[in-house]
């Protein structure tokens, strides 16, 4: 079963979905918009014509573990897709993601808005990574 990452934000959303198999992490797109329900009704499209099982969304915890408001916006955007694609939403812890794609996106010399285009896909990888890896370990391979 192939899995979708979300790494929402404000105007861009990065979108990773894995294999089929839902082992590695396959394409990775950037959505360029500010509306919510736009980008729920694209989440959406892209899910159905990848055959895509699951949604993992990115939830963004502070270092500390506590939640602020990035999170319960992530938070609406999952029960928004709950509802809209009928489909299994988990909220995945994303702390560092963010600042992880940035690191990668630099040491391969991407620079300015090449860089800026790319890190919430970059990071919508990371959280699909991460998500596969647990779920490898904890043994719930499809």
């Amino acid at each position: 079963m192939r899995v979708m990452a979300i790494d929402y934000g404000d105007a861009r959303t990065g979108i990773a979905v894995s294999d089929p198999a839902g082992i590695l992490t396959g394409t990775a797109e950037t959505i360029h918009e500010r509306n919510a329900g736009r980008v729920v009704d694209r989440i959406c499209r892209l899910a159905e014509e990848m055959k895509v099982g699951e949604l993992v969304v990115g939830y963004p915890k502070n270092m500390n573990a506590t939640l602020g408001p990035r999170a319960a916006k992530s938070e609406e955007l999952a029960e928004l897709l709950r509802e809209k694609s009928g489909l299994k939403v988990i909220l995945w812890d994303e702390r560092r993601t963010t600042t992880d794609a940035h690191r990668i996106l630099t040491e391969t010399g991407r620079r300015g808005q090449k860089r800026k285009d790319r890190v919430d896909a970059v990071a919508a990888s990371l959280i699909l990574e991460g998500y596969l890896r647990s779920k490898h370990l904890a043994g719930e391979e499809d």
